[in-house]
C-alpha cells in the first residue's frame, strides 16, 4: 500500500539567510494537497508572483496524513 501523505506549500518573508526566522505577519500556508504535482504547481505560481522579494521563500512540505498509515 502506498504511503498516505499530504503536501503543503509554506513560507513567507524570512529575516535571515538561513531561512529559519520568518518576519512576523508574513507567514503563508497553502493546502493541503493530495499529490506533489499540485503542490509544486501552486509553489511555482506563488513564487512567480513574488520574484522581486529576495527574502521571500516558499517550500513544499510533505507530511503523513492524520490517521493514515505510512509505508516503510
Amino acid at each position: 500500500m502506498a504511503a498516505r501523505k499530504l503536501w503543503f506549500v509554506w513560507g513567507g518573508v524570512f529575516t535571515d539567510s538561513e531561512w529559519q526566522d520568518l518576519e512576523p505577519g508574513t507567514e503563508e500556508c497553502f493546502g493541503p494537497y493530495h499529490d506533489a504535482t499540485t503542490a509544486e504547481r501552486v509553489w511555482r505560481d506563488e513564487m512567480r508572483r513574488r520574484v522581486d522579494t529576495a527574502q521571500h521563500r516558499l517550500f513544499v512540505i510533505e507530511v503523513p496524513r492524520p490517521g493514515g498509515k505510512v509505508a516503510a
